[in-house]
């Protein structure tokens, strides 16, 4: 029994359509990258208040070098100053009440100041996350996504190489059945 050939028409217009679809798949994969990488590069400008870019800017001093160096010398001339000076001439004497006094303002000013700082770095850390996470399922995402084009390409080559066996199957079964002839033909002639 001979089976029929396969016609090559048919398998190729399926794998022109699956082909067509995968690119299709890839083009918009494409292009959600893109726009995932354009929001990354280009991120949009929060709007801040003058408190907060004032409660910023004294987090930024404050928590610096440049204040801790500053602060101790204004402290060292304070208490050098009023510890030297005659007697009645100094602004504030021993045991510096005045100087103990600023410096517990000072700290209970910047104390909030610095928290709000704090926070706003906490929600901008927390935003940098859920993006590193977006980032991160996108990838994985996509991994499955070419895992599963993998697999149908695989599926598709796999049929085709199927039909195409088929095909040179029936055809050599076709030329072994003439072949079959011919020698019964030449042996009957003989």
């Amino acid at each position: 029994m001979m089976k029929k050939p396969i016609d090559p028409g048919i398998g190729s217009h399926q794998r022109n359509e699956r082909i067509e679809k995968l690119q299709s798949i890839v083009r918009e994969a494409i292009k959600e990258q893109e726009l995932i990488l354009n929001n990354l590069a280009n991120p949009p400008h929060e709007a801040i208040s003058r408190g907060q870019r004032l409660a910023d800017k004294v987090a930024s001093f404050g928590g610096s070098w440049a204040f801790i160096i500053a602060f101790f010398i204004v402290l060292a001339i304070w208490i050098t100053y009023n510890a030297t000076v005659p007697k009645g001439d100094e602004f504030d004497p021993y045991p510096f009440i005045l100087m103990n006094l600023v410096l517990s303002c000072i700290a209970a000013l910047q104390a909030p100041v610095i928290m709000m700082s704090q926070n706003r770095q906490e929600e901008k850390d927390r935003k940098r996350s859920e993006n590193d996470y977006l980032i991160n399922l996108k990838a994985e995402l996509e991994l499955r996504s070419l895992h599963q084009k993998m697999d149908l390409l695989i599926q598709d080559e796999i049929r085709s190489l199927s039909e195409a066996q088929e095909g040179q199957l029936s055809f050599i079964q076709a030329m072994d059945q003439k072949l079959d002839r011919l020698l019964k033909a030449s042996i009957g002639h003989s």
